[in-house]
């Protein structure tokens, strides 16, 4: 498998999975898509929203969107210590986080990163990208308020638990995760720090 992908970025959601799974795959550097149109020129002809991650399995399927990946690749190895199976308790709150995760969450990223690309009026980026970024700190009492712990989940580690991890090392940072919301702090300190997991999170941030 080749993952496509960038120290720091999304990709570090399947990167860490991938790792867990000690499923062999090659990581595919990718330039600055922000900067580097040669980078997005490159990746546009495997993922034509040049969006990472995107991972190309063995038969040359393309995956893209990290839930999609996350969903596939379980199925595809056999797997369900991160994936909950169908049928078991905890598969429908499962599903249920890690859709609002990717479809309330992940956007803001999307928007606020870059706002010129949304935001045509220059005087107006950086009062879209301060709402962009309050807006995704109330989401994130959210989803605190719906951690069990000590995993997302109580005490069934799944990829829930890397999600966290990798997003809270994101806007708005550690440390206001530590004062506003603690639970998710403490699940993305705790899966940062799983033995098969600390290489993946000390090169990626």
């Amino acid at each position: 498998m080749q993952l496509y992908g960038r120290n720091g970025w999304g990709s570090a959601l399947i990167e860490a999975q991938l790792v867990w799974y000690g499923a062999p795959f090659e990581f595919v550097e990718v330039g600055d898509l922000f900067k580097d149109s040669a980078a997005r020129a490159a990746l546009k002809k495997v993922n034509p929203l040049s969006q990472i991650p995107t991972l190309v399995m063995d038969d040359g399927q393309v995956l893209t969107e990290s839930a999609a990946i996350t969903l596939l690749l379980a199925e595809h190895l056999q797997r369900t210590d991160l994936v909950p199976a169908p049928g078991s308790a905890e598969r429908g709150e499962f599903l249920r986080w890690l859709v609002f995760l990717v479809a309330n969450i992940y956007p803001t990223f999307t928007y606020a990163d870059d706002p010129s690309r949304f935001v045509r009026v220059e005087s107006a980026q950086k009062g879209f990208r301060e709402a962009t970024d309050r807006y995704r700190e109330s989401l994130w009492e959210i989803v605190d308020g719906a951690v069990i712990g000590p995993w997302f989940l109580g005490e069934r580690f799944s990829a829930l638990d890397i999600y966290l991890a990798v997003m809270a090392s994101w806007r708005p940072r550690m440390p206001w995760f530590q004062r506003h919301a603690p639970k998710t702090h403490a699940v993305a300190q705790a899966c940062a720090a799983q033995s098969a997991l600390r290489e993946v999170f000390a090169r990626n941030f």
